[in-house]
Parts: C-alpha cells; sequence; structure tokens
C-alpha cells in the first residue's frame, strides 16, 4: 500500500487507538511519547499527523555540528517538525516566529521534547504545538540546532526517526514507524469495529464485564 495512502487511513484513528495497536504489536511502550502536552490550539477537537522531521538541540557551548541554515527553515509541507532539546534545560527552544514560520511553508505542527514559550502567539496562529513545558526565556545563549533530521531517542527502547509518523492529540503524542503503519491502520479499525458492539450494548443496559467478555476477545 502507497505510504500517502496508510497514512490517510491512519487520520480515521486517535492517539489512543494508535497506541494500543502499538501496544499489540510489540511495538516500545506503545509508542507513546509521554510527558508532553498540547498548549495550542484551544480547540479540543485538535489532532495532527504527519511525518517526522527531526532536530537535535544542544546546548550552545557544544562543539557539535552545525546546519548550514537555521532549523526553523528546515520543514515541510505536511510534516510534523519534533524537536529535541538537552534535557534540565530552563530555556525554550521554540517560539512565536518559528510557528510563523512553520504556519506559512504548511507544517502540520510541532512537538518539542523541551521547553516552548509564546504560547498566546501560538494560538493566534492557531498553529498546533506539544511540549513538555514551557519558559520565559528564549534559546539566546542557551541551546542551539545542531543536527538535522537524525534518529533521536526519546526513552530507552523508543526512538523517533526522520519519516516515522507523528499523531498528537489532547491525550498525547504518538510515533508510528513507517513499517508498521499499515499492520497498526488493520488493528486500529477491527477494534473499532469492536468497540461499536461494545458501546451499543452498554446502551442497552448490559453490564461492563459482561459486554467486554462477550465481544472483546
Amino acid at each position: 500500500m502507497d505510504a500517502d495512502f496508510q497514512l490517510q487511513d491512519l487520520k480515521h484513528f486517535t492517539t489512543c487507538d494508535i497506541g494500543d495497536a502499538l501496544v499489540k504489536l510489540n511495538y516500545p511502550f506503545g509508542g507513546f511519547l509521554d510527558g508532553l502536552t498540547m498548549y495550542s490550539p484551544s480547540e479540543r477537537e485538535t489532532r495532527i499527523y504527519g511525518r517526522a522531521v527531526t532536530v537535535k538541540m544542544v546546548e550552545m557551548n557544544s562543539s557539535g555540528p552545525k546546519p548550514s541554515v537555521h532549523f526553523a527553515d528546515c520543514n515541510k509541507a505536511g510534516h510534523i517538525m519534533y524537536i529535541q532539546q538537552p534535557k534540565g534545560m530552563n530555556s525554550a527552544c521554540w517560539g512565536g516566529l518559528m510557528s510563523t514560520r512553520a504556519n506559512k511553508v504548511g507544517g502540520c505542527g510541532v512537538i518539542v521534547d523541551g521547553r516552548i514559550r509564546d504560547i498566546q502567539e501560538h494560538k493566534d496562529l492557531n498553529f498546533p504545538v506539544f511540549a513538555r513545558s514551557t519558559s520565559i526565556l528564549g534559546s539566546g545563549s542557551f541551546t542551539r540546532a545542531s543536527e538535522i533530521n537524525v534518529s533521536l531517542q526519546y526513552k530507552e527502547e523508543l526512538w523517533v526517526h526522520p519519516g516515522d509518523i507523528l499523531v498528537g492529540d489532547q491525550d498525547g503524542v504518538v510515533v508510528v514507524p513507517q513499517s508498521l503503519v499499515a499492520q497498526v491502520v488493520a488493528l486500529c479499525q477491527e477494534r473499532a469495529d469492536v468497540d461499536k458492539k461494545i458501546i451499543a450494548a452498554l446502551q442497552s443496559g448490559r453490564e461492563m464485564g459482561e459486554a467486554i467478555q462477550l465481544l472483546r476477545k
């Protein structure tokens, strides 16, 4: 199946649906990037899907490589920028100007394993922004981008690779490797069909335990 069609099929499902499917496939932590919250926009129904453009941030005095362009200019239409900031930093690594640029190029959103700022600016743009926490401090003399589109370890066996599918909504963020998208879609659809029957059973008065035992096998 074409990768673009797989992504369109995945858009029928929530992060919870997708995480449950990845657990069944024994993917580490069900692909759940725990600890990330949606700070923008305000609408509860917001959900983003897109392929990952990854950015590795380092402390300003690091001797690591430097990209030839500003990392915000590496975004792509239809993609989600995933940024990993060094742990323990007090400064933000994403702000309103960066969301303005991402929005202009057609980015679907940004997911920051670290801090962001300028929350109202992101909301004014209606641009989806997920992060671990916030700060009033800009990157300034604290952090800088080092590598673009490299594989980044979230924790233990869980990684975010360039091109992986990222999905974010009010419940959280999940990463889906390209190799598992078709299987995830199939499992999500199977579970959705069963859950419709369980909902109907519950609405008819059946007890939860009975409905699950009868219909979810």
